[in-house]
């Protein structure tokens, strides 16, 4: 399953997309990678959202192809079964 790349919510840092470079626009040509970090503030973006990927392309996201499977665990409360021993 892919995703269009014009909404924001869905384009997660470790998510695999398809991008195409600004230098690429003229011959549609993709490039393929893992998001390191989203540039687009906005929402939503009519061409794209904004990119860079893990190898340094910079570019507008036009088909997300894997949704990242990473959560954010910091706002998840600890587990009540969880045990913790100390030995001092």
């Amino acid at each position: 399953m892919s995703l269009s790349g014009n909404n924001r919510e869905i384009i997660k840092i470790g998510s695999t997309v398809r991008v195409i470079k600004k230098s690429d626009q003229k011959t549609g040509k993709i490039s393929e990678g893992v998001v390191r970090e989203i540039l687009t503030k906005s929402k939503f973006h009519p061409h794209g959202i904004k990119v860079i990927l893990e190898d340094g392309i910079i570019g507008r996201v036009k088909e997300v192809v894997n949704l990242s499977i990473n959560k954010d665990i910091s706002k998840e409360k600890p587990s009540k079964s969880r045990k913790f021993s100390y030995t001092i």
